[in-house]
Parts: structure tokens; sequence; C-alpha cells
């Protein structure tokens, strides 16, 4: 039985390489290794949908619950319980007594997903402009130490890090605004837009603009200037919707309207 941990041969045009921290390209290895002093079903569940949202498991991609069972050394129980969330948040297609598929990119639920972030960011960045010097100063300095992590893992061509670091910018942002409860409530609804942006990031000149914008909200909650970090992060937010025809034309066996 083939490998339930492998992409689907055939990905679409041009797929770039997987760009999300924490994901494995192969069925063994970091992926199936699980903390033994945690429940698995959490673990299970956080692995695969790394891996969903990375590409390594394509749409279309087979997950076997046994093979699954046994690459994780674990019942089929915590297995399920994963792939019930997954379904849940419209990851995979759980066909009864036949099989469970990653699903397609869904664009609705993925625009769904971007008019919900985009309303909570830009709230936020008002918040942490408006709170003062003394009360952005250690916000603008994590946010800084961030971004210049960002730096390092482009020049190093490391896109995995740089994505995982900016999903710990944004995350930052709601720790500080005293909302962090709403960032895993988005996160829930986000599988679908990350994986377009999975597929924008490798593209020529995105992980450059994703820094020029970073540092433009810092630079605006810094000189306690809402309006601008509200600019800024519209404008960031924007990109890959923007590109949407463009990457859904580049990638046609990923997406579904």
């Amino acid at each position: 039985m083939a490998a339930p941990l492998a992409p689907r041969e055939g990905r679409g045009r041009g797929t770039p390489a997987p760009a999300v921290a924490g994901a494995s390209g192969g069925a063994s290895g970091g992926a199936s290794v699980l903390d033994r002093t945690r429940h698995a079903a959490p673990q299970v569940f956080d692995r695969l949908r790394d891996m969903i949202v990375a590409l390594v498991l394509a749409p279309g991609a087979v997950l076997s619950r046994p093979d699954l069972a046994r690459q994780f050394g674990v019942s089929q129980t915590p297995v399920r319980e994963a792939l019930i969330r997954l379904a849940e948040e419209g990851l995979v297609d759980i066909f009864p007594q036949h099989a469970t598929k990653v699903s397609r990119i869904n664009l609705t639920a993925a625009r769904q997903a971007h008019f919900l972030r985009r309303s909570l960011e830009l709230e936020i960045v008002r918040t942490l402009a408006e709170q003062g010097a003394a009360g952005a100063t250690s916000v603008v300095q994590d946010l800084q130490a961030l971004v210049d992590q960002q730096h390092l893992a482009l020049e190093a061509s490391d896109l995995a890090r740089f994505s995982a670091l900016d999903q710990r910018f944004h995350r930052r942002m709601y720790e500080a605004a005293g909302v962090e409860d709403l960032w895993h409530l988005q996160r829930r609804l986000s599988g679908h837009i990350d994986r377009l942006r999975s597929l924008h990031l490798p593209l020529l000149g995105k992980a450059t603009t994703i820094l020029a914008d970073h540092q433009g909200i810092i630079d605006a909650i810094a000189a306690g200037d809402g309006a601008a970090a509200q600019a800024r992060l519209r404008q960031h937010l924007s990109g890959t919707l923007a590109r949407i025809e463009d990457i859904s034309a580049r990638f046609p066996d990923y997406v579904r309207a």
C-alpha cells in the first residue's frame, strides 16, 4: 500500500516547494514522532494540518487511517478524531466506507477567512498604535526581532522558517492587544487561505514584499499612527487574493470556486 503521507503525483503546474514550518516531506522521520506525554489526537491533527497547509499533502492525496495509525504509532481512534477535525475545517473530504482525501482549496472559504482576519487585524494595529510610546515599545521590539529573523531566513532560502516567523509576527500582535483567543479563532478558519499563501510565497518578489509590509506596520505602530498602520496592514493582507486568478491558473488541480 502506498504511504499516505506522500503528496499526490501530478501536482499543479509550477508547484513550489512547501513553505510551512513543521511539515515533513516524507512518511517517516519527524512527521511521525509524537510526544508520549500528551494526548495523541491533537498532535496527529497538528501534524497533518501543517502538511496539508504546506501542500506536502496536496489536494487529492489519500489519507489511509490504518497506515496513519502505524506511522504515528497510535491506534486508529486518535487518527479518526484528527481526521474529523480536519473535515470540520474543510481540509479533508471523508467518504464513509471508501476513502479520506485532502480537499481542494475552497476559494469562497478563503475569501471569508481573509475578510475575518483583515477585520480583526485592522482593529488590532490601530489599538497597538494608540497605546502610546510606553505601551508600544515592547511589542515593537518583539516584532522587529521577528522581522530581522525573517530576513535571515530569506537569505538562507528557508521559506519554511520564513512562513513560521510570519505567523509568529501576526500572533504577537494579537497577544499584545490582549485578544489571543481571536488568533486561535481565525486560525481554525484559515486553512484554505493559508494554502493559497503557500502557493503564492515562492513566487518572485512575494517574500520581499512581506518583509517591507511588516516593517511598515512596525514603523507605523512605533510612530503611534493608527491610520498608517491600518493602511499598511490592509495592503499586506491583500496580496494573495489580488493574485487569486493567476494562482488558480497556475495550479488548476488544487483550487475550486
